[in-house]
């Protein structure tokens, strides 16, 4: 082999064994993983007696509310700690309540809560209130969605009652792109490293250089590329609530690819399916074009050329300015709110603030899947351009129409009293706004994924071309790339669910 060269083996020798030093030198430390995780351990779980002795210890510390039943009471400290590579702020929380996590203590009821914190954390304690979601009924203790840095924790230590100790506690919650998971118990809240920072910067130094010169050695630019690949241009265009997903993977195809070039271009659901059919008629006679359109949802009817792949089962959401504070609006509400029938936000046991509705245009697959699946109809007329005033005197509500997601996200965040819709995920990270249950059902994907969650707001996402492109075009290799390949990865990410899974399958149908 032309790589078995005296200089080739002596590179990769040294790099083989800078590694291995490498993993001698840092092996004994703990290894901070890279994902978000939280981790808890209990740190203490004694007893205090009965319950004239618990009422006595707890007068003299002064850090519970007096409660009845004290009998075989426990003093437990639960450490809650960020121990992963990255920071976590609150809508990292992925559970449906309004809190983040929630300890249970088996065969005991939680009778007080006193919060500690480390010096330099006091910003912490402003997350512990009861609006936060802070507090406790019978053996659960629920704990607000607490921002952490990497490497902060803070102590919760709780009066128990009922039970002994040593009873399981268990910590539960999600994480987006993180998990929630024990830590061994120990007392001491740090471990000096075995190593010093200049002892492990200068071995992980010294196996970068070495790595990097086997690599140079080794490594061959007519490499091929991966299989499957094509070469060319590409656009995809269509849906905006889909267009994060597939400028990850158009990114991703290019960087496994050689010599391709994919843009996208998402202007609509619907405008991206006429284009396509546009574009398909110019090339008929030459093929697929090299287009494909995203649609939250079926084309719409008369349009047979075209040929429809389901990619991921997409989940939207109605979304409310903060001011208004409802967290939960039944079907009937929302189509009496759609067909400007209630006016005022007290109606509904809520502020006193005018209703204004932000939609989207008619191209917009999210505001298709919300009519059909939703509202059951059509929306009402436009009526205001700047969705404050009403422009149309007839109508009771102000309703305006805006070009992208980003947009409805961005002007309910602003206007007092503004209710729109959105893609679920990028529905979760903006400020200034909050997602909606519709009859008590939450906006999940896991839920509708492992649960069998009724949440009616959600569609297929389609991915369509001009007939059945060739099984060796660029068109064909970047579709299955995303709802076969590497894509999937990325769908889920996203907060939505590939089709091609066991699961995904039975929910696209």
């Amino acid at each position: 082999m032309e790589w078995l060269s005296t200089e080739n083996v002596v590179a990769v020798a040294t790099a083989v064994l800078g590694i291995i030093a490498s993993a001698g030198m840092v092996g004994y430390e703990r290894r901070v993983p890279r994902r978000k995780r939280i981790g808890y351990r209990v740190q203490m779980d004694n007893p205090i007696g009965d319950g004239a002795r618990a009422g006595d210890l707890n007068r003299r510390l002064g850090l519970f509310d007096e409660g009845p039943d004290m009998a075989d009471a426990t003093l437990v400290l639960l450490r809650i700690e960020n121990d992963g590579a990255q920071g976590i702020d609150r809508d990292d929380y992925t559970g449906p309540e309004q809190h983040g996590l929630t300890a249970v203590f088996t065969d005991r009821t939680v009778r007080g809560v006193s919060v500690t914190q480390p010096t330099g954390t006091d910003h912490l304690m402003d997350h512990f209130a009861p609006e936060r979601g802070f507090g406790y009924t019978g053996n659960s203790l629920r704990i607000p969605r607490v921002p952490l840095n990497k490497g902060e924790h803070f102590k919760l230590l709780v009066l128990l009652a009922g039970g002994g100790v040593g009873r399981p506690i268990r910590v539960t919650g999600g994480l987006r792109n993180g998990e929630v998971h024990p830590n061994r118990s120990a007392t001491p809240d740090d471990k000096p490293p075995l190593f010093s920072r200049a002892s492990r910067v200068i071995t992980i130094t010294l196996t970068v250089c070495v790595v990097t010169l086997a690599a140079l050695v080794v490594a061959r630019d007519d490499t091929p590329p991966p299989v499957g690949c094509r070469s060319g241009s590409l656009t995809v265009t269509g849906s905006t609530a889909f267009a994060p997903v597939l400028r990850e993977v158009a990114g991703d195809y290019a960087a496994d690819c050689v010599d391709v070039k994919v843009t996208v271009d998402p202007h609509g659901s619907t405008a991206g399916i006429r284009d396509l059919d546009t574009a398909g008629a110019d090339w008929h006679k030459k093929g697929s074009p090299p287009l494909i359109a995203f649609s939250d949802g079926p084309k719409p009817e008369g349009m047979s050329a075209l040929h429809g792949t389901p990619v991921a089962l997409s989940v939207f959401a109605l979304v409310m300015n903060d001011r208004v504070g409802l967290k939960d609006l039944s079907t009937a509400d929302v189509r009496r709110l759609y067909r400007g029938e209630i006016t005022n936000w007290k109606e509904l046991n809520g502020p006193d603030l005018p209703v204004r509705l932000v939609s989207r245009d008619a191209n917009s697959g999210t505001r298709q899947v919300f009519q059909r699946r939703v509202l059951g109809r059509g929306e009402m007329a436009n009526s205001s351009v700047d969705c404050v005033k009403v422009d149309d005197p007839t109508a009771k509500v102000p309703r305006c129409e805006l070009d992208s997601t980003d947009q409805v996200l961005s002007q309910v965040a602003k206007l007092p009293g503004a209710l729109g819709y959105s893609e679920l995920r990028l529905a979760r990270s903006a400020r200034g706004l909050h997602v909606l249950n519709l009859d008590g059902n939450a906006p999940s994907a896991d839920a509708i994924e492992h649960e069998g969650n009724p949440y009616p707001y959600r569609e297929i996402e389609y991915a369509y071309t001009y007939a059945r492109p060739a099984g060796d075009s660029l068109v064909s290799s970047f579709e299955t790339y995303l709802a076969r390949g590497s894509g999937q990865d990325v769908i889920r990410t996203h907060g939505h669910i590939p089709c091609f899974t066991p699961e995904g399958m039975k929910l696209c149908g």
